[in-house]
């Protein structure tokens, strides 16, 4: 669900607490299942480096219907789509065509540029079906705008998790206690799933520079102040944090290091300067991208957003 349509969340409550801000997603309807943007928000750009967040549903398809994410580019990030229900099939401008099941992860790292489609498969189109799950990106770091893309495939078995009385988890990206995702960052990153009984604690602690939560389900209370799912609270830095769970709970934690530098985001491309946002506009306009093999015979036009102003 790799896009960007200019719409960015503006509500948000600020904090006195361990919760420096919360920002409520802007919901979006596209294509017949509901998108909650979180991330870029105008008060925070970016959570270490992740600069989209977008919850994908919980959506319902009838027999028949399901997504089609045409063919469209990107630079300068690396898109992370991770499942909570349902599937999707990946095709490429690298020839990958693969399909994504919950627990799985995919890290399509874009460079210079990439090109990829995202579709319900015909199989599971013969039936209802359901798609839940988050897509987010990585900004790259700015040495490595410009890399070759790359496109890398984990199965739900490479995923570390860990299970105690009342607190189960994934590790994702990054390096929770003594786990350690085999999954390689261009920039230091966290990203957890976590699922928490009713009573249960876990303390976050301030080692991770810039660190959110995002409620899935459930709820929490942080410093004796009560947050509801599908809101993200931004972290103070520097603060250990204690999480209860007044429910059974469903969250992810995100974030790493501050990045070096602020980004432009336009439509699907990041970079570090808008001279590159535009080349790639051109780029796009004029097909000078790669062609996704077997995908080929929808093109989407350039939106008609303009380009970010130079800081």
């Amino acid at each position: 669900m790799s896009w960007f349509n200019g719409s960015v969340p503006e509500d948000c409550r600020e904090c006195q607490t361990g919760v420096e801000m919360v920002i409520v997603p802007r919901t979006v309807d596209i294509g017949g299942f509901e998108v909650h943007r979180a991330l870029p928000f105008k008060k925070k750009q970016m959570v270490g480096p992740f600069i989209f967040w977008d919850q994908i549903g919980p959506g319902e398809f009838a027999g028949g219907h399901g997504v089609d994410v045409r063919p469209h580019p990107h630079i300068g990030l690396s898109t992370v789509t991770y499942l909570f229900d349902g599937s999707m099939d990946h095709k490429d401008s690298l020839g990958n065509d693969l399909r994504i099941v919950p627990g799985d992860v995919n890290l399509m790292t874009a460079g210079r540029g990439i090109v990829h489609s995202e579709r319900t498969g015909p199989d599971v189109r013969l039936q209802p079906s359901r798609l839940f799950g988050i897509q987010s990106w990585l900004a790259q770091p700015k040495t490595l705008e410009t890399s070759e893309p790359v496109f890398t495939h984990y199965g739900v078995e490479d995923i570390p998790s860990f299970t105690s009385d009342d607190l189960s988890g994934r590790v994702i990206l990054g390096r929770f206690q003594d786990y350690v995702s085999p999954i390689e960052t261009q920039w230091e990153t966290l990203y957890l799933e976590l699922k928490m009984k009713r009573g249960a604690r876990l303390e976050i602690a301030s080692a991770i520079e810039e660190r959110a939560l995002h409620l899935v389900s459930g709820e929490i209370e942080i410093d004796d102040a009560v947050y509801a799912s599908r809101q993200m609270m931004v972290l103070r830095p520097g603060s250990n944090i204690v999480v209860k769970a007044n429910d059974k709970t469903h969250l992810l934690l995100l974030g790493g290091a501050a990045m070096d530098g602020p980004r432009y985001i336009w439509w699907n491309f990041v970079a570090s300067s808008v001279e590159r946002i535009m080349s790639a506009a051109e780029d796009w306009q004029n097909k000078k991208f790669d062609i996704v093999p077997h995908d080929t015979e929808e093109f989407i036009p350039l939106p008609d957003l303009p380009f970010p102003k130079p800081l």
